[in-house]
């Protein structure tokens, strides 16, 4: 174990004080003005490459060293969540409605320790492109940058990026080959009938009845069309119909979430989805609407690129600190867009369990959460060893 390599790192207190600044100061996806000005800045005054302005509000960080020809990316998000905070703490959100829910303020304070750290030293030899993305929670930032331009711009040979996790001891690291986390689809369904009186059902068209037995049928998918091995989730999280009791409404709205793990699976969902409800609308006389809003892709860790971040992780910590094989989660990412395009790993840095006690062992998307600062350490020289070893000098 290096912890030589923590204690050597940058002196993380001003960072610490950054992420709490971020933290009294959350931006909604695509409004991370302020945020992104200040990782320009910081970049800008450490000797880098700056480019604003992808994704919205996207900016990348990118420095050369040597004449080395590897291209190395480092991602972190920047934006919040819109909920009211209840942590009580001194750095708590001026925000109302808004706060860092998530750890973003964290991924983007660690990120930025590393960038300082790697600017003040000659110690590899290459590119390495800090990529500080907008939008992640829900909206996609990561495909926005990418459609601006972001590896045109910026090539890179391998990309990696790293995610607090609470339930898992403080500083820990976790990796995982392969499928990681779930995709995501949003869907809307838009049941037309036909409105009456409700003493007289019989001269209307329920799409009530037809939206019960949708959302009963829906279920019946995961049960009986994926196979027991696979993982899927339908839920409808949304039922919305009529405002008085005695009145048959024209129109009903399902929302749903579906996600899976595997991209034959999704596949499978969506198009059971869509024949399921067309086919049960018919059968209650309705009309079925379905729009499929997009979603994440599933992301799905390349095994080069994970054996090295997990060889990395070992370097720093030691077997002790270090998950080699950690459980998918069923949540989504969309940093699997990138990975679609560039191989890659996405790992976990513990955020504290039953254990450490206070706000860190908090699950994220929680008006309680709090981003656990000693990570801002962990998480910088875990970065700036990568970096080091993936864009190793020449002997």
């Amino acid at each position: 174990m290096s912890t030589a390599l923590i204690e050597q790192a940058t002196d993380v207190s001003e960072f610490v004080q950054l992420r709490r600044d971020l933290h009294q100061h959350p931006e909604l996806a695509y409004q991370e003005f302020r945020t992104s000005e200040l990782v320009a800045q910081a970049l800008q005054a450490w000797g880098y490459q700056v480019t604003r302005g992808l994704g919205g509000t996207g900016v990348v960080g990118q420095l050369r060293r040597g004449t080395g020809p590897k291209k190395l990316g480092l991602r972190a998000d920047m934006d919040a969540l819109p909920i009211t905070e209840q942590t009580g703490l001194p750095h708590a959100s001026r925000h109302a409605g808004v706060m860092h829910a998530c750890g973003h303020d964290g991924h983007t304070a660690m990120l930025l320790a590393a960038a300082r750290q790697l600017a003040e030293s000659d110690t590899f030899d290459g590119t390495l492109n800090l990529i500080f993305q907008p939008a992640e929670e829900g909206h996609g930032g990561a495909k926005k940058m990418m459609e601006d331009g972001l590896f045109e711009r910026h090539p890179c040979d391998a990309i990696f990026a790293m995610h607090n996790m609470p339930g898992f001891p403080v500083g820990h690291l976790l990796f995982r080959h392969g499928a990681t986390m779930a995709s995501s689809e949003n869907i809307t369904i838009t049941l037309h009938g036909v409105g009456g009186h409700g003493a007289m059902p019989n001269l209307a068209i329920d799409p009530v009845v037809a939206g019960a037995a949708i959302v009963m049928g829906l279920q019946t998918i995961v049960s009986r069309n994926v196979a027991p091995l696979q993982m899927a989730v339908i839920t409808v999280g949304s039922f919305q119909a009529g405002k008085a009791n005695n009145v048959i409404p024209q129109t009903a709205t399902l929302e749903l979430s579906v996600r899976s793990l595997d991209r034959d699976v999704r596949r499978l969902l969506n198009s059971r989805i869509e024949a399921l409800v067309q086919a049960q609308a018919e059968s209650f006389g309705v009309r079925a609407e379905i729009n499929f809003r997009g979603g994440y892709p599933v992301l799905v860790n390349t095994a080069a690129e994970t054996d090295f971040a997990t060889e990395v992780g070992l370097a720093l910590l030691g077997p002790d600190r270090v998950d080699a094989n950690t459980a998918p989660l069923t949540g989504s990412e969309d940093f699997a867009f990138m990975l679609e395009e560039v191989p890659g790993s996405y790992l976990f840095i513990g955020n504290g369990d039953e254990h450490s006690g206070g706000h860190g062992a908090c699950m994220v998307h929680n008006p309680s959460y709090d981003f656990d600062d000693s990570n801002i350490a962990v998480g910088s020289a875990y970065w700036v060893l990568l970096t080091q070893r993936y864009l190793a000098q020449a002997t």
